[in-house]
């Protein structure tokens, strides 16, 4: 069974930090691109990021280019988003996934407020 197990969120002050995680099992983590989605009140999904099964490479949406960092350890069967400078516009339930695959972890909500 997939499990995906999201967590780090919590309520940040613009321009401060926080990094999420997401402990993966019950498949080969090691050979699967993983994704971090986020979806804000009152609006859709959105993709924020993706990493290779490597970690060689990595993607990110524009709006947080520059600002967020995904990284993995596949020793651990995790991946991680570093987002730095936060926004308010980053307040969202962040959820991460299998890349192409529906299935979601559950959320972790990010609140950034002044």
């Amino acid at each position: 069974e997939v499990q995906l197990q999201a967590c780090g969120g919590g309520s940040v002050r613009p321009g401060e930090s926080l990094t999420l995680s997401c402990v993966a099992s019950g498949f080969t983590f090691g050979n699967t691109g993983m994704t971090w989605v986020r979806r804000s009140p009152g609006k859709t999904t959105e993709w924020v990021s993706s990493i290779s099964s490597t970690g060689s490479s990595a993607t990110y949406a524009e709006s947080v280019k520059g600002r967020f960092t995904i990284s993995r350890d596949n020793a651990k069967s995790t991946i991680y988003l570093q987002m730095d400078s936060l926004k308010p516009e980053d307040t969202a339930v962040y959820y991460c996934t299998r890349t192409g695959d529906s299935q979601r972890s559950q959320g972790t909500q990010v609140t950034v407020s002044s």
